[in-house]
């Protein structure tokens, strides 16, 4: 075995210095052919490299061919996972942008430098299909066996499915409770595997997608903190290796072994010292006998683990022991493994940025089955895949491997911009070929004819000179005759050899001819380099000299207009006006019959008081680092709105107002700016409105944006809520001044005091929250078109689940710092001194003074009601893992006290009508709760109950009917 690590395949930070930085690797992939990989890393960009300088040291010496073939650079967030398709033609990556992408080779592409301070790239790949369809991270890819699938997973928990020939999307798998980290194909095609972060491994039938079984026993203490859960199939089709397990109650650290059919694990690969990150069989079958025929009992395979204590160990299946370890491999943990396609090169990739290769000889790795053989005992399941889309078919491919034909996506019109359609290859083929018509070899310049006006000097297509624009100009660059009918094909059609690759019987010795390039063209995206036999286009004209110019930038409002950097144009200063009635004038306060003061001599607020005009506002983007600016003339001159973009560093758009700007506020999805004339403006991240004007009939007070949700309160206390985009209403104007009610008259203020609003704020499921200058927290439940209490000070009297007094234990929950626990902390901050001193004396059993002890079940009964509002406070907020969080401490009280009644109401409701199955409608019961399916709740709240002698027999009950509900799905 050989080992060596590349120190020029790098995912670097763009410095180009001595000091460069290296950045994580996240994935790596083998073409199908061996001659290149893949990999993705925290740059956000995709690279492809060549594998025979990674594997031959002349190769390396003579840097022929190229060790860098390709800087893919589309994608907004780190790549996460990099995949080839099992015919080599695509490959597809997933990142953090919540974007698939799938790259196609064109063999007539010319390469160019990538975007960025990348070299030129000697091949090209262009991006055919954008795939949206995750909310969050894309963390891993699968092709199905002869790519008729794609499956992609993400920490949006869900797995989506998608053809592998239309690039559709086929299905959308939810089941999972937390982030699916790992997927990996049946190499019989009739099973799909998941693991997720809610510790299963659920197997899904190709088929329906309907699910085949959920296996969770090996996982049940496995840490949570792993960067993936990257499992793999054996390629007998006989078992899983499963990442991330433990044995011994989550002490000894595993990898788990599951057999097909009947989903279990009896088996476990142990000696890593930390939590196994990945698991990646080598993709043939090995013969324990070589001597004896391919049989059930003459196989086994072949398993590479890679783990976070920074260690690749390779495991042979008909033995106990690991055929290597090799430790200390990498300075941070592993991210992805990949075997060559001949199965003796193994190729590792760590967060610290390196690559590392484990080269066999065939020796080391006896016993390799034929691909016919192996071919032939996958046949024995019986499995027949579903039929493929009408119009597409496998052949076979250059390589010898399952090839495609796949026709474009958008076929151009006959004889468009210079190219004809060919006819088709062959009988049921839709093969598109482009070929360009080129001009004789003594034409160097091409003058087109132009049509159309360019104002006074517009020329019409009459003989008349006149003074023409930039003109576009054609080198024709002459082609040598093609070697075969093969190599002058510029398709995937029938003619085309697939066979891209690395021959391994070639001799690397130190005098081996490797003066041999990777046998793809280059590709060139942007139409701005050529190749040999290509057409050269550059632009010229006399404002430029004669010289190649590059193409105009796309412009931007505002964009040529530098940022206001020093002090004087950010100054904030309050806009002040003359005379007593100045300032209510200046908001447009006046007519309204709005007193600003605390009330109106009934006891109830007159309406909220308006914020002061400012010189200068902002607000700024979480996600992006984008800031929205508005600026307000103290000298009559019209306002100005302005995004400044973070990225490009840059003024992205700005906008001039009929008024002045009272607030403002901005979301990844639209800004907002609310004008002193009641008047309200919503644009998107472009600046473009979209929606026309809000005329609120008062100045705004209070102003808020979350994802897609606009949240506006005026001055006369109603309340607004706006999704943007769908631009409706999230429900009807309400007034928020009904519950500005004063406090209860004491001798220090007679009359009471009337609460004031604090702060508000809206929800990203759209719900409006207001904190109250009394302590109490109010959100506004759509569905019930009411305000409801989401914290009170109230609970701290006795509750033991309160912040700072809570006894439980919420090692069962999983929300630390959610939306409700900010608020009971924020009423918690509120509670005067004495207040809070009732409160504890209360949780102790009596009165600070001594003189009365609380009622009997004061303590259990404040506890129960503080757990039942905080559930209804997460689900109005759609907060879910409070929710669940909530429920189960909620669940444990009553088991601690045994209140049979209340638990047995509870489970009714999860549970469900007993009919219900999963596909079928009840109107009245829904099946989830804040996207959390309910029966999977009720099973955790079970187990709870199970420990309780009360509650044991109901618990029980529910349990047998929960496994039989499972069974009948």
């Amino acid at each position: 075995m050989r080992f060596t690590k590349p120190e020029w395949v790098i995912h670097h930070d763009g410095t180009r210095s001595e000091n460069e930085k290296r950045l994580s690797i996240f994935s790596v992939h083998v073409h199908p052919d061996g001659s290149r990989i893949a990999t993705g890393g925290l740059d956000a960009k995709v690279r492809i490299w060549s594998t025979m300088p990674i594997l031959s040291a002349a190769a390396d010496a003579s840097g022929k061919p190229p060790k860098a073939l390709c800087t893919l650079s589309m994608h907004t967030g780190p790549v996460l996972t990099v995949r080839w398709a099992h015919a080599g033609r695509w490959l597809a990556s997933g990142s953090d942008d919540a974007v698939v992408m799938i790259w196609d080779l064109d063999p007539a592409g010319a390469g160019r430098p990538a975007w960025g301070a990348d070299p030129a790239n000697v091949e090209g790949w262009k991006p055919l299909r954008r795939l949206p369809g995750h909310e969050s991270d894309v963390t891993d890819l699968a092709w199905a066996p002869a790519d008729r699938f794609l499956a992609s997973t993400g920490l949006d928990s869900k797995v989506l499915i998608w053809c592998g020939y239309t690039l559709e999307r086929l299905a959308k798998l939810d089941l999972h409770q937390g982030f699916v980290k790992g997927v990996c194909w049946d190499p019989v095609g009739e099973f799909l595997a998941t693991q997720s972060d809610d510790r299963t491994v659920r197997i899904w039938r190709t088929v329906d997608w309907g699910l085949e079984a959920t296996v969770d026993r090996p996982f049940e203490h496995s840490p949570g903190s792993t960067f993936f859960r990257r499992l793999s199939w054996s390629p007998d089709g006989a078992h899983i290796t499963a990442s991330n397990a433990t044995n011994n109650n989550g002490f000894v650290f595993t990898a788990a072994v599951i057999t097909r059919n009947a989903w279990t694990s009896d088996i476990s690969l142990v000696g890593h010292e930390n939590t196994v990150e990945v698991a990646c069989y080598n993709p043939h079958i090995f013969l324990r006998d070589p001597r004896a025929p391919v049989a059930t009992a003459n196989i086994c395979s072949v398993v590479a683990l890679g783990a976070d204590d920074r260690s690749i160990s390779v495991w042979q299946t008909k033995s106990a022991r690991p055929l290597v370890v090799a430790k200390d491999v990498f300075a941070r943990q592993i991210m992805d493994l990949a075997w060559a396609v001949d199965g003796l090169a193994l190729y590792a990739v760590s967060s610290d940025g390196t690559l590392a290769v484990f080269a066999f000889d065939p020796p080391e790795l006896e016993g390799i089955a034929p691909a016919d053989a192996q071919r032939l005992y996958l046949a024995k399941f019986g499995f027949v895949p579903p039929p493929l889309p009408a119009g597409f078919a496998h052949r076979a491919g250059g390589g010898g491997g399952a090839g495609r034909e796949t026709p474009p996506l958008t076929p151009p019109p006959a004889q468009q911009n210079g190219f004809d359609h060919a006819p088709p290859a062959g009988p049921g083929e839709r093969v598109t070929t482009l070929v360009a018509r080129r001009a004789p070899k003594d034409r160097r310049r091409v003058q087109p004819t132009f049509l159309g006006s360019l104002g006074a000097n517009g020329a019409s297509t009459g003989d008349a000179p006149a003074p023409a624009p930039p003109s576009i100009t054609i080198n024709t660059i002459p082609v040598p005759p093609p070697a075969s009918a093969s190599a002058s094909s510029t398709g995937f059609g029938a003619g085309m050899d697939l066979d891209l690759g690395l021959d391994r019987e070639h001799d690397f010795g130190p005098g081996a001819d490797t003066d041999m390039a990777v046998p793809i063209n280059a590709l060139d995206t942007r139409g701005r380099r050529a190749g040999r036999g290509d057409v050269a286009v550059s632009y010229s004209g006399e404002e430029n000299g004669g010289k190649p110019a590059p193409p105009p930038k796309a412009r931007t409002l505002g964009g040529d207009r530098p940022r206001d950097r020093d002090a004087a144009g950010r100054e904030v200063r309050e806009i002040r006006w003359e005379g007593a009635g100045a300032s209510a004038s200046a908001l447009g306060l006046q007519g309204l019959g709005l007193g600003l003061g605390p009330g109106n001599g009934n006891g109830q607020a007159a309406g909220l008081e308006a914020p002061s005009l400012k010189t200068f506002l902002e607000a700024r983007v979480e996600e992006t680092g984008d800031v929205l600016e508005a600026r307000n003339s103290e000298d009559g001159k019209p306002s100005e709105v302005s995004l400044f973009a973070a990225k490009e560093k840059s003024v992205q758009w700005l906008d001039y107002l009929p008024a002045r700007a009272l607030r403002v506020c901005a979301s990844a999805r639209f800004c907002a700016v609310a004008l002193e004339d009641g008047a309200l403006h919503v644009y998107s991240p472009t600046g473009r409105r979209i929606m026309p004007t809000l005329a609120l009939g008062a100045p705004v007070a209070f102003l808020d944006a979350a994802k897609y949700f606009l949240m506006a309160i005026t001055t006369t206390g109603q309340v607004f809520v706006w999704n943007t985009k769908t631009a409706t209403s999230a429900h009807a104007p309400t007034s928020l001044l009904p519950l500005l009610t004063p406090t209860a008259p004491s001798p220090s203020n007679p009359l009471g005091s009337v609460p004031t609003v604090i702060s508000a704020s809206v929800r990203p499921n759209g719900a409006a929250l207001v904190h109250l200058s009394n302590g109490a927290a109010l959100g506004y439940d759509a569905p019930l078109q009411c305000w409801v209490r989401v914290g009170e000070a109230w609970w701290a009297r006795g509750s033991t689940c309160w912040k700072g007094r809570q006894r439980a234990s919420v090692s069962a929950g999983g929300a630390g710092g959610g939306v409700v626990a900010a608020i009971e902390a924020r009423v918690a901050e509120h509670l005067a001194a004495p207040a809070a001193g009732d409160a504890d004396a209360g949780a102790g059993g009596e009165e600070k003074d001594g003189a009365r002890a609380p009622p009997a079940w004061w303590g259990a009964a404040l506890t129960l009601g503080h757990l039942e509002a905080r559930m209804h406070a997460a689900r109005v907020l759609g907060s879910a893992p409070e929710y669940r969080q909530a429920l189960l401490l909620y669940a444990r009280a009553l088991a601690d006290e045994g209140f049979r009644g209340k638990a047995e109401e509870v489970l009714r409701e999860l549970y469900g009508p007993v009919y219900w199955r999963p596909g079928r409608s009840d109107d009245g019961w829904s099946s989830t709760v804040l996207g959390l399916a309910k029966r999977d709740l009720a099973k955790e709240v079970l187990t709870i109950f199970a420990r309780s002698k009360t509650l044991f027999k109901l618990a029980q009950d529910y349990q047998d009917l929960l496994r039989k509900a499972s069974a009948d799905e």
